[in-house]
């Protein structure tokens, strides 16, 4: 039984996701503060972790950064979640590296969904048995593993999955709104600037070899040699 850890401060919202993702066949673990939160996290290592982004004693943003400089805890899907829906806050969040956001109020049927459509995504990754080479950049599907010149780059699984995904297209435009629905697995409603928040970040980690993503104006991306 796959097993989400919920980081919430509000016990009420957080029993609810909880008896919710127990309905949909989920275990779960609550924790009403940062500090907390990340010690479970790092103890019990679950399969995915919803994360308030504004908590008492450690903010969201502090956790999900430790948890993304954590080799054990680096791939774990993180949805955060927001009171607010400005832009500023969604691009923290990916920046720090959450896989996915939610804006209060929404729908507990919305969470469980999104939750279900990223451990899909991560279950893909794990059933992958090959390997890329594109340049200086290798991805390894079976350890999940990428390297750029023989040096580790840690990414997301989200940040994986999309890279993967442009790998796989190598020299084929990919649109915005086709990465949202192939990566993320459903539709965000024409809010295509999470992609480019997410190319932005994998740009950065992949140093050198960033340049062979390339944005292509009014129509999406690519990624080629040279």
């Amino acid at each position: 039984m796959q097993r989400i850890l919920i980081i919430e401060d509000e016990h009420d919202l957080a029993e609810l996701l909880a008896f919710n993702l127990q309905q949909g066949g989920y275990a779960t673990s609550l924790a009403h503060d940062g500090v907390d939160g990340l010690t479970k996290a790092l103890a019990e290592l679950p399969d995915l972790i919803i994360l308030d982004l504004m908590l008492p004693g450690l903010l969201g943003t502090d956790v999900c950064r430790r948890l993304r400089q954590e080799p054990t805890t680096t791939g774990i899907p993180v949805l955060m979640l927001t009171a607010r829906g400005e832009e500023i806050d969604r691009v923290v969040g990916f920046e720090v590296g959450a896989d996915d956001y939610v804006v209060k109020p929404f729908s507990v049927r919305e969470v469980v969904l999104r939750v279900k459509a990223l451990l899909r995504r991560s279950g893909d990754l794990l059933g992958e048995a090959k390997s890329l080479r594109i340049g200086s950049l290798t991805i390894d599907t079976e350890r999940h593993r990428v390297t750029v010149e023989g040096s580790e780059v840690e990414l997301t699984t989200i940040e994986y999955k999309l890279l993967l995904t442009l790998a796989e297209r190598k020299g084929r435009v990919q649109t915005r709104e086709g990465l949202l629905q192939d990566v993320w697995g459903y539709s965000y409603a024409g809010d295509t600037r999470t992609v480019d928040t997410h190319i932005t970040r994998l740009r950065t980690k992949l140093g050198s070899a960033s340049a062979m993503i390339r944005t292509l104006r009014g129509f999406g991306y690519k990624l080629e040699e040279g």
